[in-house]
């Protein structure tokens, strides 16, 4: 099992801004060996360019429609010449013959775009 990280109060992750959205388009990065570029439906009204180093456990096309839980109030930055403007959640496996497999988190049901995530 990984080391957990240090304690932090509530007020500071009350601070991070968890939602769902919609995968509306997946492509593989250009220039990153393990990065997707993701299209997300974030509820906005605009779309969210997320890239997620999800590319060796992931097809594009097969995450298309997928709801996903992602940071909506991370600062944007550029990764391999393009912008991420938040970060999709998922777990690393540990243990067994799962070791480092990765896993998006996501929901049980289905709910609308940009719905916060508490």
């Amino acid at each position: 099992m990984a080391e957990p990280a240090a304690s932090i109060d509530f007020a500071h992750f009350a601070q991070i801004d968890l939602r769902v959205g919609t995968v509306t388009n997946a492509i593989i990065h250009p220039d990153a060996d393990k990065l997707l570029v993701l299209t997300i439906d974030d509820g906005s009204g605009e779309p969210r360019q997320i890239c997620a180093g999800i590319r060796a456990w992931y097809e594009p096309e097969k995450i298309i429609d997928r709801q996903v839980v992602f940071v909506a109030n991370l600062e944007p930055r550029k990764l391999r010449g393009q912008i991420s403007q938040g970060m999709v959640l998922a777990a690393t496996a540990v243990g067994d013959d799962a070791e480092g497999d990765v896993v998006l988190v996501g929901l049980d049901g289905k709910v609308p775009a940009g719905s916060r995530v508490s």
